[in-house]
């Protein structure tokens, strides 16, 4: 890659953030999904709201690494990303499997609270895929990003999946970041966001989790699992 000395490289610590983010929520979710009774319909529908929310924007997030990185980093990384690259992509494919097999569950699980079992067993195995492939990208593909990766190139995985989610939800799904974000972080996030939302984001967005992961989990204050669980 010709960089240029005035050319800033990816900052990857948003990445962290959002994986901290799916490892807590993916990993509460299979418990949640079999503590709904059987034929309990309402609270399925809480939780199946809650799983169908985390499985768009997991899905979300992969397909800007599909669109956006992988390219980049075959391009420009050599046999350092040839031999990464192609395991992501193959992670990918398994997690798209799992994540379409649990979306085809949920709606009837919603509407009716029965065959949770078939959910969860669902979940967890999307958890699992999930989980495998956040520990490699971690392990090999974000120092390849930070090298050959510049600010503005990173900066469109987060816009793709700011631009598809429903306008609504983005202060909710910042808030659920912001639970266990460090707050360089989240200022580093919300740098080039408008104003309004770099003053109300940090406020609203908390605030927002909380109501919600009471609503979800029975506390407003669910388990924190910090950068390193698995």
């Amino acid at each position: 890659m010709n960089q240029t000395h005035q050319e800033a490289m990816a900052d990857v610590r948003d990445m962290y953030m959002v994986h901290i983010m799916f490892r807590r929520e993916l990993g509460l979710l299979p418990q949640l999904v079999r503590g709904v009774h059987p034929g309990d319909a309402k609270r399925a529908d809480v939780v199946g709201a809650h799983a169908a929310l985390l499985c768009r924007q997991l899905h979300l997030h992969h397909e800007g690494e599909d669109l956006f990185l992988w390219p980049l980093l075959a391009e420009r990384g050599g046999a350092e990303a040839a031999a990464v690259v192609p395991a992501m992509q193959t992670q990918h494919h398994a997690i798209e499997q799992a994540y379409e097999a649990v979306v085809a569950l949920l709606p009837g699980w919603r509407r009716t609270g029965h065959d949770g079992a078939a959910v969860a067993d669902a979940v967890e195995q999307l958890r699992a895929a999930a989980v495998e492939h956040m520990a490699l990208e971690e392990a090999e593909i974000l120092p390849l990003a930070q090298r050959y990766v510049t600010a503005a190139e990173w900066a469109k995985l987060g816009e793709h999946g700011l631009n598809d989610t429903p306008k609504k939800d983005l202060p909710l799904i910042f808030g659920m970041g912001m639970y266990e974000g460090d707050k360089a972080v989240i200022k580093a996030v919300l740098a080039h966001a408008p104003l309004p939302a770099r003053l109300l984001m940090p406020i609203v967005g908390p605030r927002l989790y909380r109501s919600y992961a009471k609503r979800v989990h029975g506390t407003a204050t669910p388990p924190r699992i910090g950068a390193n669980a698995s």
